[in-house]
């Protein structure tokens, strides 16, 4: 057999996949030699120490603490911490937009009061979200990766990748949480507040403002800081409120998620493509196929319904937010500038959110905000803050499409519950007392107006 300092490099790299599949462990100096494929060692050595860990661990799972990680590494870069007197001025701010928001709104106050926190608590309180939700697309991905990469070795190294596919699933997994991990340390360095995304990230009765963020926020704005302080506290503390209120909607909100995600599969075709082409002194190539959404299919009828119920449900969400923080806010004299501006920056977006939208094909940004908003405003008009906020109370109160577009049906129906009227019947409740009369045996109830189609005896006189 040939010296190491005969073989060529392509030969030293496979006799390293050759120690790294049987477990036996590699010499780091070999990593040097890697030089002759222009592949950077350091990140070699980065990654094959995590594909060897994968490989022992044989468990086939994703590791998402080296997404926390690496989310927790960048968001730790350059964050300043909390200084005392930004705490101090947030501290106030949430102050009074409690007491702002309870003329706003009959939802009741948090149990515990809005703070201050860092990038780097942000990335730690809602982690458990984001792998709630990225879940689903890392598993579709993490298969598809395998077989793929399966049907690309050659024929000769074919019984050294059998057994290795729960090496190779787990390896797949671990590299889509990698990425979520850097896209949402990136998103640390964006989002203002708990409720910024949308979604409820942070746990439930829970406010926060990142300082450093709503510092680069105001920038350039031209608004006085506290009244910016207040209006992104009474945003903050709505938003939480709601959900802390309506504690079905939480779980509504990430169902509709990964309902979404589950209906993902990974474009295999895209995907073979890559790996016919890889070129490992390019590691990058993967990363952006991964954060543009190359590898993920054109979304189904199915995905597309889900996302059309979740876009609507957000767009509730979001106009009764926009509604609420406007009237408790109406104090202050650049309220609605802000409000334009907070406005225009959810619909847009940033560049990290963007990329996870592309991550697992998900945009969550509200499309129909301002319709909505609209429908909330004439409500709370016509029938009053504590008619509008009680539709919050059961899911099956909640406004429709049909209302978000045209109102005029959900606010009779409420103006005629205020005056103690029975909602009208429809085919849904007819429906439903012949079920339930067929499970008593009772045969089917009375027309309501007490006729029925058959012969009428004579009438009394």
């Amino acid at each position: 057999m040939a010296d190491d300092d005969d073989r060529s490099p392509e030969e030293q790299f496979q006799e390293l996949l050759r120690q790294l599949f049987g477990a036996e462990g590699f010499d780091p100096a070999q990593l040097q030699q890697l030089s002759g494929l222009g592949i950077d060692p350091a990140m070699m050595q980065q990654m094959m120490s995590q594909m060897q860990a994968a490989f022992v661990s044989g468990d086939g799972g994703i590791s998402w603490d080296d997404a926390q990680r690496r989310a927790l590494h960048i968001a730790n870069q350059g964050d300043l911490g909390v200084a005392s007197g930004a705490r101090a001025d947030l501290d106030q701010a949430f102050t009074l937009a409690t007491l702002w928001l309870s003329e706003a709104t009959t939802i009741s106050d948090l149990a515990e009061p809005g703070h201050a926190i860092t990038r780097g608590a942000w990335v730690e309180a809602t982690m458990p979200v984001w792998r709630e939700l990225a879940e689903p697309v890392a598993l579709s991905i993490a298969d598809a990766l395998t077989a793929t990469l399966s049907d690309q070795v050659p024929e000769e190294m074919k019984g050294m990748m059998q057994g290795a596919s729960r090496m190779m699933r787990s390896v797949g997994g671990s590299l889509f949480a990698n990425q979520l991990g850097q896209v949402v340390g990136r998103l640390s360095m964006e989002v203002v507040s708990g409720g910024d995304v949308g979604i409820p990230l942070m746990p439930a009765g829970s406010a926060a403002i990142l300082p450093q963020n709503f510092a680069d926020f105001g920038q350039g704005l031209e608004i006085p800081e506290d009244q910016l302080a207040l209006y992104v506290a009474a945003r903050e503390l709505a938003h939480a409120r709601l959900f802390r209120h309506a504690r079905w909607l939480r779980l509504d909100v990430i169902a509709q998620v990964t309902e979404f995600a589950r209906g993902i599969r990974v474009d295999t075709s895209a995907l073979e493509d890559l790996a016919e082409r890889f070129d490992p002194s390019n590691p990058d190539e993967l990363r952006v196929a991964l954060e543009s959404g190359a590898l993920l299919p054109e979304r189904s009828e199915q995905q597309t319904l889900a996302l059309t119920r979740l876009e609507n449900l957000l767009a509730l969400i979001e106009g009764w937010v926009e509604v609420v923080t406007a009237d408790a806010t109406s104090r202050l004299p650049s309220a609605d500038r802000v409000a334009e501006v907070v406005r225009r920056r959810r619909a847009v977006g940033g560049p990290a959110e963007k990329a996870l939208g592309s991550l697992v094909g998900l945009e969550l940004r509200p499309r129909r905000m301002r319709e909505a908003a609209a429908m909330w405003r004439a409500v709370t008009d016509a029938v009053g803050v504590a008619a509008r906020d009680a539709l919050w109370d059961y899911p099956d109160m909640m406004p429709s499409s049909e209302d978000i577009d045209d109102p005029a049906d959900l606010i009779a129906r409420l103006a005629a519950r205020a005056r103690g009227e029975a909602p009208e019947r429809d085919a849904f409740d007819e429906a439903l007392d012949a079920l339930l009369a067929e499970e008593k045996g009772e045969g089917s109830p009375e027309p309501e107006d007490g006729h029925d189609d058959g012969p009428q005896g004579p009438s009394p006189v």
